[in-house]
C-alpha cells in the first residue's frame, strides 16, 4: 500500500472500474531498471549487449511491475470489500500506492487492508519458485536464485529466479514495521486494537517509522561510501521519505478531537431520498426543483442504499424521454458514498466522497439508509 503520493499521473488501463495510472518518475525508474537489468543477464549469460539480454531486461521490468501492481490490487480488492472506495492505483519512483475514498474504520479493517498486499506478494513468489522448481529442478533453480552461473543455466530459468527474488525482498522489505509502510500499519492496527485509540496507534507506529528512517538513510549512506552507490542512495533515499511520512503522522492532528465520536452521535436521522422506481422527469419535480440540492441517495422499496442521483446527470436526460427514464438508470454506485452509523467520525477526514458531496450516507449492517453526516456537522464536532 503505497506509502508516498506524486503529482499528476497518466492514465494507463482501468481494472475493475479503477483507474491504473502511472507518475513521469515511473518511466525514469523503468528506464533505469531495464538498463541495469540488460547488463545484469549480460554478465549471468556471458553473452553482454546481446538482444536476448535485452529482452528478458525488458520481460523482468515489465513482470517486477506487473507484481506491484498485483500488491496494489490485493490492497484494493481487500478496501473494497470492507466497504472503502478507490479511485486510483498509481506507480511510481518508489513502487505503488492505492488511493483509497477513506481510512479504515476498525482495526480490523486497516488489518485486512494492510495484510492483503504482502499476501499477494507472498503468493506471486511462491509461484514463481514452483515454476522454477518445476522446470530446472531445485538444484538448479536455487542454483539461479543465488545468481551462481551453473551448465543448467538459462535466461529463462534466470528471469523466473530473479523475479521470485525480487519478490521475496519486497515482501521481507514492506513487512518492517516502518510505519507508512505495509508492516507499519499491521503494527498500527494491533495498537489500535490494544488500545481502542487510533491516534496513540498511529503515533506508536510513526515513532517506529522513524527510527527504522534514519536506519535505511544510515545503511544507505554505508552501502554508498563502500562502492554500491546506486543501491545506497536508493534506499537513503526511500530513508528520508519514511521519516518524513512518519514525523507528518505522529503530529497531534484534528482527528484526535474527533477520537471516540461515532457518526451515529451527529448525524442527520431523517435523510431526504427518491424512491428508485421513479422516472427523472419526478425526480426533478419532485426533489431536485422542490429542495434545490445537487445531488440526492436513491433507495429501494425496502430502504436499501443504492447510490446517488446527481442533478446534472438527470437533467442531462432529453425532456421527451425523462418520463420513460427510471432514475435508477443514472445512479451513481461507489462504496465510498455511504459509511457505517458506528464508524468515528475521525475516518472521515479526508474522504474525497464527503469533499465531492458535502456529505455521506449513513447506512447500517443490512444497508439500510439511516441518516446522513454533513461536513457542517462535522465542523459543530470539532468545535464542541
Amino acid at each position: 500500500m503505497g506509502v508516498f503520493g506524486g503529482g499528476s499521473s497518466i492514465t494507463l488501463f482501468r481494472v475493475a472500474g479503477i483507474r491504473i495510472a502511472v507518475d513521469w518518475s515511473w518511466f525514469f525508474f523503468l528506464f533505469i531498471v531495464i538498463v541495469w537489468l540488460s547488463g545484469f543477464y549480460g554478465d549471468i549469460l556471458d553473452d553482454r549487449g546481446s538482444t536476448q539480454a535485452y529482452l528478458l531486461a525488458l520481460a523482468s521490468a515489465v513482470g517486477f511491475f506487473g507484481s506491484i501492481l498485483l500488491h496494489e490490487m490485493g490492497h484494493a480488492f481487500a478496501a473494497r470489500r470492507n466497504g472503502i472506495g478507490i479511485r486510483t492505483i498509481r506507480l511510481w519512483l518508489f513502487g505503488g500506492v492505492a488511493e483509497m475514498d477513506q481510512e479504515s474504520q476498525t482495526p480490523g479493517t486497516e488489518f485486512k487492508v494492510a495484510i492483503a498486499g504482502p499476501v499477494v506478494t507472498l503468493l506471486i513468489a511462491v509461484v514463481l519458485c514452483l515454476i522454477g522448481i518445476q522446470a530446472a529442478g531445485a538444484d538448479s533453480f536455487r542454483d539461479a536464485l543465488e545468481m551462481r552461473l551453473t551448465a543448467d543455466t538459462t535466461g529463462p530459468i534466470t528471469m523466473v529466479a530473479w523475479l521470485a527474488a525480487v519478490n521475496i525482498l519486497v515482501l521481507g522489505f514492506n513487512l518492517l514495521p516502518a510505519f507508512p509502510m505495509d508492516g507499519g500499519r499491521i503494527v498500527r492496527s494491533i495498537a489500535w486494537k490494544i488500545t481502542g485509540k487510533r491516534s496513540a496507534a498511529t503515533r506508536f507506529a510513526a515513532g517506529l517509522g522513524r527510527i527504522f528512517g534514519f536506519i535505511f538513510i544510515g545503511v544507505g549512506i554505508l552501502w554508498a561510501i563502500n562502492g554500491n552507490i546506486f543501491s545506497g542512495l536508493w534506499l537513503a533515499m526511500i530513508g528520508f521519505l519514511v521519516n518524513g511520512s512518519a514525523r507528518a503522522a505522529s503530529r497531534s492532528t484534528v482527528s484526535e478531537k474527533l477520537e471516540g465520536v461515532t457518526v451515529a452521535e451527529v448525524m442527520d436521522t431523517e435523510p431526504v431520498a427518491i424512491p428508485a422506481e421513479i422516472d427523472c422527469a419526478r425526480a426533478l419535480e419532485e426533489y431536485f426543483l422542490r429542495f434545490g440540492w445537487s445531488w440526492f441517495p436513491v433507495v429501494d422499496r425496502n430502504g436499501v442504499f443504492l447510490g446517488m442521483a446527481v442533478r446534472d446527470q438527470v437533467e442531462g436526460v432529453p425532456e421527451v424521454e425523462r418520463d420513460s427514464t427510471p432514475v435508477i438508470s443514472l445512479v451513481e454506485r461507489n462504496p465510498g458514498f455511504s459509511v457505517s452509523s458506528g464508524a468515528g467520525l475521525d475516518s472521515l477526514l479526508g474522504n474525497s466522497q464527503m469533499r465531492r458531496f458535502g456529505a455521506l450516507m449513513v447506512i447500517d449492517e443490512h444497508g439500510l439508509l439511516t441518516g446522513v453526516v454533513t461536513i457542517e456537522q462535522l465542523g459543530r464536532a470539532l468545535q464542541a
